[in-house]
């Protein structure tokens, strides 16, 4: 049989390709971005508990009460927003599903949706399938920060949505207030809404403050924003998120949703409730949590041939391997895991068009310390 497929450039994720590869060949999979220690433990006896008291039916479509309720205390907490739990806040079968959900409430056939290059690989192909079309803006290549000037040219009467991300995946960039201030300049006379992927919010750098969407108010309410526990509480498996935004777009929202997964995993959303009310700390101490672990691996790769760039934020290294080799990143990353038996992820697919001679890899030290030892002493040897 023959078919005519709507995705025609897209293929299997590079994150299952080099995952595969890494364990065909045992290679350490410093690759996809999964922490290998375990969720807080208070976490985990709350999801036994709710499971064992019976909570194990559909939760309500826009998710279970107990869990908005404590999402929007969290938010006032931390961004100073208030939040209506019926109206503004829609739990999701984690943040990728929240991405494809406000993509094509929004869009329609013909529209154009910006992007900032490198971007997520589910961006794209969630536009292409609402028929949408996206218009790639490139980032500074150097140190992954907004052209804001290049950002205004992209926009057109056809641009539907403009999508932002910090921390930023794969670089770790952070946008500041400076850049949320430019942002908000460049839609104030248009019709674009705005979809912020946050899914990194609470691992920032050397006393950084996340500046999310929320914090401004002429951005939240043109905006959907968007969260995951699993990034948050070392639970990527779960799939858990959520998105907030204005009652007008949740509605068109959730027409969506309940339609592409309905319900989320029940007793996880009890358990998550539980610890947003009982355990702010954890997300309170996640920055401090993560960057002796940061720290300590990029000063291990300075000792080696790569050179590590700058992370302000989230839990991946880019290290550039043009003292290494020549090879294009695909090519050398397939290297990396085939030969050296360590695993990375390459930059080109997160770009419509990559930079001419790019040579960067990314690495993810949300890992125990054994596994980036272990990956160290390959790097070493490279």
């Amino acid at each position: 049989m023959q078919v005519d497929t709507k995705l025609p450039r897209v293929g299997t994720t590079i994150f299952t390709v080099m995952s595969q590869l890494a364990l065909e060949h045992k290679a350490v999979n410093l690759g996809q971005g999964f922490p290998d220690f375990a969720p807080p433990a208070p976490l985990v006896e709350a999801l036994a508990r709710a499971m064992a008291d019976g909570r194990n039916q559909y939760a309500p479509m826009t998710g279970v009460p107990a869990l908005r309720r404590a999402i929007a205390a969290k938010t006032k907490r931390c961004y100073g927003r208030d939040v209506n739990v019926d109206t503004e806040i829609t739990v999701t079968s984690g943040a990728t599903e929240a991405i494809f959900d406000a993509i094509h409430a929004v869009v329609r056939p013909g529209e154009e949706v910006v992007v900032l290059d490198p971007c997520y690989d589910c961006y794209e192909p969630a536009i292409d399938l609402a028929g949408g079309r996206a218009v790639h803006v490139p980032l500074d290549p150097r140190d992954f920060s907004v052209d804001w000037e290049r950002v205004k040219a992209a926009i057109s009467p056809r641009t539907r949505l403009v999508m932002i991300n910090s921390p930023h995946n794969p670089s770790g960039a952070v946008l500041s207030a400076w850049d949320m201030e430019q942002l908000a300049g460049i839609l104030r006379p248009t019709r674009a809404l705005l979809l912020s992927d946050e899914v990194y919010e609470h691992i920032l750098y050397d006393g950084r403050r996340h500046e999310s969407v929320l914090r401004t108010p002429e951005l939240a309410e043109r905006s959907f924003v968007i969260s995951s526990f699993g990034k948050t509480f070392h639970c990527t498996g779960w799939k858990i998120g959520y998105c907030i935004a204005p009652p007008e777009l949740s509605a068109e929202f959730r027409k969506v949703h309940q339609f592409v997964t309905f319900a989320t995993f029940t007793p996880a959303q009890h358990a998550f409730a539980e610890m947003l009310e009982k355990h702010p700390d954890h997300y309170d101490t996640l920055s401090a949590f993560y960057q002796p672990k940061r720290d300590a691996f990029a000063a291990k790769l300075r000792e080696t041939r790569f050179k590590p760039m700058a992370v302000p934020g989230g839990y991946f290294q880019l290290v550039d391997y043009s003292a290494v080799s020549d090879l294009d990143d695909l090519a050398f990353c397939r290297w990396l895991t085939i030969e050296k038996k360590v695993t990375s992820i390459p930059l080109s697919p997160f770009y419509a068009d990559p930079p001419n001679g790019q040579r960067l890899a990314r690495l993810c030290f949300a890992k125990v310390d054994a596994t980036l030892e272990a990956g160290i002493a390959k790097l070493r040897s490279v």
